[in-house]
């Protein structure tokens, strides 16, 4: 009796490990945002983060967009989208102090997210997987952080954000 409890008592303890090594302490593992449109824009959509291991997958239906046109997409410090331009949501989601930059160069911030790209209609799906952060509320997680979309695409070099221009549409991440 005291071997299984012993045991059971292990395995629990490698558990929560695992769970802090992601930023989670038995946390949620899915994350999501309803995007709002900002800035007069008519933009809208979904947004969410589940937590697949150290990495996390985020998959973006995005509409309103003008037809062909490209976007910067971001997790932002602060999970407030009360401003008419989303201006209240803060700088990138940027817990290590790096420079911004793309998501293939090693050094960038955890809220940095390849662009969005709009079809014909208007309309942007886009999947990534990312590191850097965890769908948690710890220094790396996304909850209680918001996402948003910009007007212009990120060119992934201007310091601190990528001149993405105006922000069009905002979300806060909620555990869901």
């Amino acid at each position: 009796m005291t071997r299984v409890f012993f045991g059971l008592a292990m395995a629990g303890a490698a558990a929560a490990l695992a769970a802090c090594s992601t930023g989670n302490l038995i946390g949620p593992s899915t994350a999501a945002a309803t995007l709002a449109a900002k800035s007069g824009t008519q933009t809208g959509g979904t947004v969410t983060f589940t937590q697949q291991g150290d990495m996390v997958m985020v998959k973006a239906v995005v509409t309103g967009l003008a037809p062909g046109s490209e976007h910067g997409f971001h997790v932002h410090e602060k999970g407030d989208c009360s401003a008419p331009d989303a201006m209240s949501a803060g700088g990138h989601f940027n817990p290590e102090g790096r420079p911004h930059g793309s998501t293939a160069s090693p050094d960038h911030h955890a809220g940095d997210i390849p662009n969005l790209k709009a079809d014909a209609n208007g309309t942007a799906r886009a999947e990534f997987m990312l590191h850097g952060m965890s769908v948690g509320t710890g220094k790396d997680g996304v909850i209680g952080r918001a996402v948003v979309v910009h007007k212009d695409p990120d060119d992934y070099k201007s310091q601190p954000a990528g001149n993405s221009g105006a922000r069009i549409a905002c979300g806060v991440i909620a555990a869901s």
